[in-house]
């Protein structure tokens, strides 16, 4: 019986699996190499579980059982010692997953599954870094996590039964809605998603039309609650451009080549939301001109 969870990871996606977690009752060791990335990571878990009492949705002791369900480590050795389930969610660099995936399996319980956020890498290819690749699947929460539904459930080649079955079963004990997916590049989600940012993008790029643009068609034609170009600063311009490489390195296929527009973007540091510009400004200063333009109507 899944117990005792570690989430590795305390960023945007991190933190949002381990408040999940917590919330729910489980016991969480969240791990960072760095106590100032352990503390933002509450900080936000923290905001986001104000948001949810603002709401009517949580009390405030509630509020405080979740974040006593949490404990932070900086070192992944003395975290893991009586996990049940490990769930990776660092960024998404495929040598750096296959690393930490090496150490998960030497630090952890013999009987312990390893999962990966990961949104596009192989499960498979990750699980050949373990010596349990009846254990490690793929766990692919949707962001802002204690609020998207979606858990892409992945099985790699040699994922055991029982261990998808006590992952799917899991899952619904989080309020998620679980769905099987099997393991090729960008899985589900992404495979379809990435290549609509893309072409997005490749259509800003040739001047059929500028960001809100592109942005106001898809939502106002499409039903889309946000832009894609909007979608792609939100989600990190880095992260698509490694998600489309992952893809156009696996299917070999033309239609997964990422935008140079994208590509030169991520090269001059305009990731999006997380660095203050991408196809929109997010900087204090532009933020501080909306607040200022609401007081003046």
């Amino acid at each position: 019986m899944i117990k005792n969870i570690v989430v590795i990871g305390a960023g945007t996606m991190g933190n949002g699996i381990a408040h999940t977690f917590a919330q729910s009752g489980f016991k969480v060791n969240l791990v960072d190499i760095s106590q100032d990335a352990l503390d933002r990571g509450l900080k936000t878990i923290t905001t986001n579980l104000d948001r949810i009492i603002a709401k009517g949705n949580l009390t405030e002791e509630q509020k405080a059982e979740t974040l006593g369900n949490i404990t932070t480590f900086t070192a992944l050795q003395d975290a893991v010692g009586s996990a049940d389930l490990i769930v990776e969610a660092a960024t998404e660099n495929q040598e750096l997953k296959l690393k930490i995936f090496g150490q998960m399996d030497e630090f952890a319980p013999e009987n312990c599954i390893l999962a990966t956020n990961t949104s596009s890498i192989s499960i498979t290819k990750i699980a050949a870094a373990t010596k349990r690749a009846d254990k490690v699947i793929g766990m692919h929460f949707m962001n802002p996590v204690p609020i998207m539904k979606l858990v892409e459930i992945i099985k790699g080649y040699s994922t055991s039964k029982e261990t998808f079955d006590s992952i799917y079963e899991m899952s619904k004990t989080l309020g998620k809605v679980p769905v099987e997916v099997n393991d090729y590049p960008g899985f589900v989600a992404n495979r379809i998603l990435m290549p609509m940012i893309n072409e997005s993008i490749e259509t800003l790029y040739n001047g059929v039309a500028g960001v809100e643009e592109i942005d106001t068609v898809m939502k106002l034609g499409m039903a889309h609650p946000m832009g894609p170009l909007q979608l792609a600063d939100f989600i990190g311009l880095d992260v698509c451009l490694a998600i489309l490489n992952v893809m156009y390195d696996g299917f070999k296929n033309p239609k997964y080549a990422p935008n140079p527009l994208l590509v030169n973007m991520v090269m001059a540091g305009k990731l999006g939301v997380k660095s203050g510009e991408g196809f929109y400004d997010y900087s204090e200063s532009k933020k501080a001109e909306k607040v200022a333009k609401m007081f003046s109507k």
